[in-house]
């Protein structure tokens, strides 16, 4: 089934921290965009005067809200020429064509397993619409776990916010790691925080293997396929309970 094209314009832009920002979309000549939390739309920019060197694609980064508002968390990548435009052209106003939503990274219900979501930079965002799904509609579900990795203080997207949902989401357990600050007092922090990387923490809490788990995983390939190995060869967990989403 083709994708459904939809024309939008940009209605609100916010830093989220020095190296990314936050888009909201409004969708022209619709009251609402049906789509699952953890599924992307392809964005066709102005970037190129070939087509698919036009496409990019992006995780929705809000639940579905019955409305026809979409939110995408992007980060300034050097050189990359949607980045250029995202960070030096867009502007409150700004018209953006996209297809989709589409993709299968998402969640069924019912949510009968404990949750441990793994991810880096703006990978979380597939991640925070899951986890917004889940608590604003008040899905019943066990365990959930945020491991989230970045390289500074600075970087931790979305910090506030699930800081708050340890203390309203029943279950829900925030864990960041900090591959480059210099240094920190863990006490400083509401939630969990390390130095390195997202790893050590699964490999600490989940090393025996468990049928009632499953990971979801996104971020760079070199860090998904890392994980993968962790979990399936190194720890012993079945190849169903691991599913992944890359980028880049």
């Amino acid at each position: 089934m083709p994708w459904k094209w939809y024309d939008s314009k940009v209605v609100r832009i916010e830093d989220e921290s020095p190296a990314t920002k936050r888009f909201w979309l409004e969708v022209e000549g619709e009251t609402a965009i049906p789509f699952e939390a953890g599924q992307f739309v392809t964005m066709d920019l102005p970037i190129h005067d070939k087509r698919l060197k036009r496409w990019r694609s992006y995780s929705i980064a809000n639940a579905p809200n019955h409305d026809n508002i979409l939110e995408f968390c992007i980060v300034n990548m050097n050189g990359g020429g949607a980045t250029r435009y995202f960070f030096e052209e867009v502007a409150l106003g700004t018209p953006i064509r996209f297809k989709g939503p589409d993709g299968n990274f998402v969640l069924h219900e019912p949510f009968d397993r404990d949750l441990v979501f793994i991810c880096t930079g703006t990978g979380i965002a597939p991640f925070r619409s899951m986890i917004q799904d889940i608590a604003l509609h008040e899905k019943p579900h066990r365990n959930i776990h945020l491991i989230f990795g970045t390289r500074n203080t600075d970087g931790i997207l979305y910090r506030n916010e699930f800081e708050a949902l340890q203390k309203t989401l029943p279950g829900f357990r925030y864990s960041v790691a900090l591959s480059r600050e210099a240094s920190f007092n863990p006490s400083d922090f509401p939630f969990e925080v390390q130095n390195g990387y997202v790893h050590p923490i699964y490999l600490r809490d989940y090393q025996t293997p468990r049928s009632d788990v499953d990971f979801y995983i996104c971020g760079w390939s070199n860090m998904i396929d890392e994980a993968v190995a962790n979990l399936i060869l190194k720890l012993g967990y079945e190849k169903s309970q691991v599913h992944y989403e890359l980028y880049g």
